[in-house]
């Protein structure tokens, strides 16, 4: 048996009286979307001035019919009487929302635009670093209290990180470095053979691979692969609630999410940078035979003569620092994912162009460090 009410079915329908000099529209029936019919266009047809809008006898109304009424009411300047308690809060919760959007912004000056574009892009930039900050003390505040509860350390997932971060890209940083090493002595040579020191060119493959491209190179295809999905994996979890969930359960995200990526990255980029830059070293001794008549022995030999070790040092100690701010950038911004899936995007975006831009910034700093130091 159907128990609803037989005025919540009812057309919605008006009708206008007089009283007191005044014209008054009296609503009645449901001013639901389904029984509105040909109401709202009869209203726009109804001209002032009207005193009041009567809502005493309508049984039921949505939206819609609150939007109606509230829209009629302010273009006719009158007031709105009758109607229950509901309806009453239902027409005003409408009526807050009823503020004119401009279709097109306002016009503002290109040299105010810029200026503007500068700050914000100023204060976005201040306001991450310090977030960045705070969180790379939230990640040494979670390896501290691994070392107190060595229980809680999941070696499953660094050991999986291992895999993720550096067996699988072995592959693509070998063939980069191999390139990388062709074309830093082919062109190294070009310019040499002007002056008749095409040897020289083992020089510069083997120096400039083992101290800078090598571990560098590494390091914006790490932050590419590896920074870009730390982001994506842990902003995906933050809008479907799991990291909320975590946390629930007593689980902490950072020792659970952050600190197996950081150590893998840590771990794994020494490694891989060793092994770019003697692949890189390959690649130039590959052309050195092939288009400078070099024999591979000369070239070994002469490498170990003009390469001093110091030069590994300096690779393999800005390796896990590079490792660290890759790390912290993709996860960072990862965590930092709120409102939908368009921001996983961007945030992955975000991660990358940051990890890139700090380890070319490090790189620099590095180097004034070591020639001040001697190392050069």
């Amino acid at each position: 048996m159907d128990h609803t009410s037989p005025i919540m079915h009812t057309a919605a329908d008006l009708a206008e009286d007089t009283r007191d000099g005044g014209t008054v529209i009296r609503l009645s029936g449901s001013l639901a979307i389904a029984c509105l019919r040909d109401l709202p266009n009869r209203l726009d047809a109804v001209q002032g001035p009207v005193q009041a809008i009567d809502l005493s006898e309508v049984g039921h109304m949505d939206t819609i019919g609150a939007w109606t009424v509230h829209r009629t009411a302010r273009r006719l300047g009158c007031d709105i009487s009758g109607g229950s308690e509901d309806a009453r809060r239902l027409i005003e919760a409408v009526g807050e929302l009823d503020e004119p959007v401009p279709i097109r912004p306002d016009k503002v000056h290109p040299v105010s635009r810029v200026v503007g574009q500068i700050g914000e892009a100023v204060t976005t930039a201040g306001s991450t670093l310090v977030g960045l900050v705070g969180f790379f003390g939230s990640t040494l505040v979670a390896s501290w209290n691994i070392i107190r509860h060595p229980r809680r350390f999941r070696l499953n997932a660094v050991v999986q990180r291992f895999e993720v971060v550096g067996v699988s890209a072995l592959g693509i940083i070998g063939l980069m470095s191999f390139l990388i090493g062709i074309v830093i002595a082919q062109q190294g040579s070009v310019q040499l053979r002007q002056f008749g020191m095409e040897m020289l060119t083992i020089n510069l493959v083997g120096r400039l691979t083992f101290r800078e491209l090598g571990v560098l190179m590494t390091a914006i295809m790490v932050a590419g692969r590896s920074g870009s999905a730390f982001a994506a994996q842990l902003g995906t979890m933050k809008l479907t609630e799991e990291v909320d969930a975590m946390r629930t359960i007593g689980v902490s995200p950072m020792e659970a999410l952050v600190l197996p990526r950081t150590l893998a990255v840590v771990v794994m980029m020494p490694l891989l940078g060793f092994y770019s830059s003697i692949v890189a070293v390959i690649g130039g001794g590959f052309l050195c035979a092939v288009a400078l008549d070099i024999p591979p022995i000369t070239f070994v030999q002469r490498l170990r003569e003009v390469v001093p070790i110091t030069d590994l040092w300096v690779g393999l100690i800005k390796a896990p620092v590079f490792g660290i701010i890759i790390a912290l950038s993709g996860c960072f911004q990862g965590m930092q994912v709120k409102a939908n899936a368009e921001e996983v995007g961007l945030r992955t975006t975000a991660a990358v162009v940051q990890a890139i831009f700090l380890v070319i910034v490090i790189d620099a700093f590095f180097a004034v460090f070591f020639t001040w130091v001697g190392w050069t």
